[in-house]
């Protein structure tokens, strides 16, 4: 009995917490506070799409590939990426927040990691190299970016023809995004729709940029 009421009591914090954020997220677009990274920080047991192993999956890495984990926070897909691509592949976890990447390098020492290189930006900056990543991951990010257009187009630009964007979306998010939203912001950057997972209110959605681009 004392385990199930711990258990509805942190859901009761979660929900709690959730609200508050995404209550507050409407007057301004607020990334998730590093004291708040244990909202992210787990896998959401109610859905499939957003689990890190499922994510994966669906990026058909292999070794050697190059991954940006663009809005990496603190982790949660970062280690399971650099396990992906192997020894002779290579992992850039950017954050927007020092805290976030601390977080994220202390759980890839704890792996033995040592294929990921930490990048303390904002998308849209311009600071990606041109041509460089075989895949990106927003997961759950989009929303937190006031600049989306500059962002995505930075994005294309930095992925390598053939390449592809995955973005991850959860109605739990307080900056969560339709698939509309997406799709139209993805395709008006010149990315072109390669696959879906899930549903409306939770999905992975692929873009690829095309080749010769």
């Amino acid at each position: 009995m004392t385990a199930l009421i711990i258990v509805l009591l942190l859901v009761v914090a979660t929900v709690v917490v959730g609200t508050a954020w995404r209550l507050a997220s409407r007057r301004q677009s607020l990334h998730c506070p590093v004291w708040l990274r244990w909202l992210v920080e787990l896998d959401n047991p109610f859905t499939k799409t957003n689990r890190a192993a499922f994510i994966v999956e669906t990026l058909e890495l292999s070794p050697g590939m190059t991954v940006l984990d663009a809005g990496c926070g603190p982790g949660r897909l970062t280690v399971p990426l650099a396990r992906g691509v192997g020894p002779s592949g290579r992992v850039v976890a950017l954050d927007i927040q020092p805290g976030m990447l601390a977080r994220a390098k202390t759980k890839t020492d704890a792996a033995g990691q040592t294929n990921v290189e930490f990048v303390a930006a904002a998308l849209g900056d311009g600071k990606l190299p041109f041509s460089h990543f075989d895949r990106a991951v927003l997961v759950t990010v989009l929303g937190e970016i006031p600049d989306r257009p500059s962002a995505l187009a930075e994005l294309f630009g930095a992925l390598k023809p053939g390449g592809f964007l995955v973005v991850v979306e959860l109605i739990f998010d307080p900056h969560f995004q339709t698939r509309g939203t997406v799709t139209s912001l993805a395709i008006s950057t010149g990315f072109r729709e390669r696959a879906f997972f899930g549903h409306s209110l939770a999905y992975v959605i692929h873009f690829e940029k095309p080749n010769g681009d």
